[in-house]
This record gives C-alpha cells, sequence and structure tokens, in this order.
C-alpha cells in the first residue's frame, strides 16, 4: 500500500471515492493485508479507524491505487503478504472468533507464538471439533467459504438416537428445517453400537454449503442428538494425524497448485517451502505441571540415561518388618573379586 507519495492518488474529501481507474477496494486491500476481513473492515471504516492518505475513510466504496498509503488506528498498512494456509485441528472449547463479547477463549487466543494475523475460513462452533483453515488473506478465506468454490466439507458425528441408511440418503435431497433450507448431504451410517434405543451411533456426512451449525440441525431433525462433531476435510485438505492445538503450514507449491484459482497473481507464493510448522499439542489441564512456589518442579525430571550396551540395574525390594517374619535368609555372598558378569560363568 506505500507507494510513492509524490503521485498519490487522493480523494478530494473524506469518504469520497477515488478517481483511479485500477487499484482495489479498500476493504480487499485490508484484507490481503491481512488486516480483518471485509466485513470487519466495512466495522472498522463505520468506527472511524481507517484512513487513506491522511483522510478518515466514511464509506468502503472508495479504491486503493499503488501511491496511496492506508492506515488503521494511525498505523500504516503495508503492501500485502503473498498469501499463506495453515491447517490447525481445533480443539473442544474455544470459539472461531478473535473477540468474544462473553469473554470465552477463542481459537486465535489458543495459537502458537510466531504466526501472522490470520482469518479463519469459515468456523466451528464451541462443541465442534476438527480441521480448520487458518490463512492472512482475507480474499481467500471469503472465496474458499463460498459453496461456489465446490469445496466440500466432511464431517463425523457421533449422535445418540436411531436411524438406517434408507433415511440418511433421503438427505441427498436436500432438507428444509425451521424455514432454513439446506442443500444436498451425503450421509453414510458407518457404526451403531448395539443396543437399547438411544445408543450412540457414527455417521460420515459431505457436504458443501456450510451453513450455521448445518450438521447438528439436519441430524436432530432425524431424531439423533449430536454429542461429537469433528470436521476431517475441508476441500483437498484432511485432518489427517494433526493433533488437537497444532498447527502446520501449507507449502507454497501445494497453494500455487490447489489455490490459484482463488488467489491473485501478485499474491501468489514463491518457492517450495513452508515457513511454519507447529505440532505440539495444546498442554492438558491435567497435565500441567505445579510451578515451584506451590510445590511443583518448573521442568519435568530428567531421566537417567544410559550407555548403549549397558544393562538397566534391576531395583530389588527389601525384606522388611513382619512380612518376611519366618522366611530363611539365603548366606550373604562373600564380597571380593570375581568374575565378571556378575557372577556368571
Amino acid at each position: 500500500m506505500v507507494g510513492h507519495p509524490q503521485q498519490p492518488n487522493r480523494p478530494t474529501r473524506p469518504g469520497q471515492a477515488s478517481v483511479a481507474d485500477g487499484g482495489d477496494r479498500v476493504a480487499k486491500a485490508l484484507a490481503r493485508a491481512g488486516v480483518a476481513s471485509r466485513r470487519e473492515v466495512e466495522r472498522l471504516i463505520e468506527a472511524g479507524r481507517v484512513a487513506l492518505n491522511g483522510q478518515v475513510l466514511t464509506t468502503p466504496a472508495v479504491k486503493v491505487g499503488p501511491g496511496d498509503i492506508l492506515t488503521v488506528d494511525g498505523a500504516v498498512v503495508g503492501e500485502a503478504e503473498p498469501a499463506r494456509l495453515f491447517l490447525h485441528h481445533k480443539p473442544v472449547g474455544l470459539v472461531t472468533t478473535h473477540r468474544d463479547p462473553k469473554g470465552r477463549r477463542t481459537v486465535f487466543d489458543a495459537l502458537p507464538p510466531g504466526l501472522p494475523r490470520l482469518i479463519s475460513v469459515g468456523r466451528l462452533d464451541i462443541t465442534s471439533e476438527g480441521l480448520l483453515l487458518l490463512t492472512n488473506d482475507g480474499a481467500l478465506a471469503r472465496a474458499l467459504e463460498l459453496p461456489s468454490s465446490g469445496w466440500k466439507r466432511r464431517y463425523r458425528a457421533r449422535a445418540r438416537g436411531r436411524v438406517d441408511q434408507a433415511r440418511l440418503d433421503k438427505l441427498q435431497e436436500g432438507l428444509t428445517v425451521e424455514g432454513v433450507r439446506y442443500g444436498p448431504i451425503e450421509a453414510t451410517l458407518d457404526k451403531a453400537r448395539d443396543g437399547p434405543a438411544g445408543a450412540n451411533l457414527w455417521i460420515s456426512l459431505t457436504l458443501a454449503e456450510g451453513k450455521n451449525r448445518e450438521v447438528r440441525r439436519v441430524l436432530e431433525a432425524l431424531g439423533l442428538t449430536v454429542n461429537r462433531l469433528i470436521r476431517v476435510a475441508y476441500g483437498p485438505f484432511a485432518l489427517g494425524a494433526l493433533e488437537p492445538g497444532a498447527v502446520e503450514e501449507v507449502g507454497p507449491r501445494v497453494i500455487r497448485e490447489q489455490l490459484g484459482a482463488f488467489i491473485a497473481p501478485p499474491s501468489l507464493p514463491r518457492g517450495e517451502r513452508a515457513a511454519f510448522k507447529s505440532l505440539l499439542p495444546i498442554p492438558s489441564p491435567r497435565r500441567e505441571m505445579k510451578p515451584a512456589s506451590q510445590g511443583g518442579s518448573v521442568d519435568p525430571p530428567a531421566r537417567k540415561t544410559y550407555k548403549a550396551g549397558w544393562a538397566k540395574p534391576k531395583i530389588r525390594a527389601r525384606p522388611s518388618g513382619s512380612a518376611q517374619a519366618g522366611r530363611p535368609t539365603s548366606p550373604a555372598r562373600p564380597k571380593g573379586p570375581g568374575p565378571r558378569g556378575g557372577g556368571r560363568g
């Protein structure tokens, strides 16, 4: 965004559209720079937090040219970085938003350090888990969320109740629940436990829209209660063995091959290797160690190491008290030099 100030493309008054023929609208420019999604940018403009060449904007209908200086809260927004994409295994208990009015912990609060500002591709509700795509390119996130992208979402749902494959097959015709129309869904009954009505069963589902709580509402319409929901794939990207809380970056070559149609040419990454990979899961509260101030140790105790070929010493229980009373004792082994290897010839 920062170009040559001697050739600015200035609106004649705050909020007036730029006269340049080229350039991107301000919402798209900020989304590409990873500042916020287009919808969030519009809210920033309404709050008077965005300025172009020193003039506060009042409308998103403004184009940003190569010579313009764009600021948010007084900070200059630099040129858009190449598009990056990350795979994240979202755990249960986190909300997919940057700020939560209820003060709940968010996905972005729990991400490991060293990441750029990221935007989620779609959402997973607080009780859902599994694959969540994260990107620094707001325009890319928006494109991948649209059903027109053709990207399918695959889920595995554990539900309580009874259903047969014939009823699940009817979901391919679509379904209307409380006035909301849901598109075709492919559903397969994977596993059902033998038992009385209300036993748990597993269902695999594939859908293209991904509306708010779509899987839960559709299965509830069939008389099922979903008690676990895992997104296992989004488009060509799968959850695989990624641990809960872990993040893995998609390589530039894969981005060019799989996402090239959704990314503007200037934003396509170069090179071959991904720059970030964190396979460490979020620490479980049950495994957290107490600090030293609370009688615990900061670091886990170090394990004793042995050289290759050495046998680890066996720990023998020593007889004590009445438990060993009346048992004959073996004569003491004489001390002194003996054959190597513990006396075994």
